[in-house]
């Protein structure tokens, strides 16, 4: 962060952008639901393309076989990546703490709610880039492959608007389900319904959080257990 801050900027323009786009779209009616998903958007697309950077230190600098040749496991090296993203997150995440404070979001309880978000956020996210990452051949490949996937997993999910607007139209329970591969479905779902935007459905809060909370466990458990961490 300190040889790179243009990085940082990189990476709060698009969910910035899109805030400043649904506050001018909505006269501000929608801000919070921005400001809250927004953070979210952050953390999970920092996670995703942060596969380009596992990329490059595979491809090109051989850390990892490096590691391999080491007693460092597969899941201490994803886990030291998923501190690296997290690390990474924190400016952002203090620019949307400061908007949250400024338009009156947080308390104690949401605040320990969104921290056990991030949390999963980002552990979820940093297994779907190394499981990316171990997949691509070339380093030219992976730039274009994370942009796609991160607005997919980012953006078109209730991440900027309320999850309702979907769940009102024909076929709208299928569309969340389909939705909810991206790990910042279910997030920005619970988010919504922590910080008192929607009216908590309790039947979809659960299902959402069991959601989550498996999505977790099967993608870092197939970024340890099926990708390839051995070069042959």
């Amino acid at each position: 962060m300190k040889r790179g801050p243009s990085y940082i900027i990189a990476s709060l323009t698009t969910p910035l952008s899109l805030l400043f786009v649904v506050y001018i779209l909505t006269s501000g009616a929608l801000v919070k639901y921005a400001i809250v998903g927004g953070m979210i958007t952050l953390v999970a697309s920092i996670g995703i393309q942060s596969a380009g950077d596992a990329t490059f230190l595979r491809l090109q600098l051989r850390l990892q076989d490096l590691y391999v040749a080491s007693r460092v496991s597969p899941t201490d090296y994803m886990l030291a990546l998923t501190m690296s993203f997290l690390a990474f997150s924190i400016p952002g995440i203090i620019v949307y703490v400061s908007l949250g404070v400024l338009y009156n979001l947080y308390n104690l309880v949401d605040s320990l709610i969104m921290l056990s978000l991030i949390v999963l956020l980002i552990f979820s996210t940093a297994a779907i880039s190394f499981i990316i990452s171990s997949l691509i051949k070339h380093v030219r490949n992976v730039w274009g492959i994370v942009s796609v996937l991160s607005i997919i997993m980012t953006v078109i999910p209730p991440t900027f608007y309320p999850y309702t607007y979907i769940m009102s139209r024909n076929s709208g329970n299928i569309i969340i389900y389909l939705m909810s591969f991206s790990p910042a479905t279910p997030a920005a779902i619970l988010a919504q319904f922590a910080f008192g935007l929607q009216p908590v459905v309790y039947s979809t809060l659960y299902l959402m959080m069991s959601i989550l909370l498996i999505e977790t466990v099967i993608y870092f458990s197939i970024a340890r257990y099926l990708t390839r961490w051995r070069e042959i």
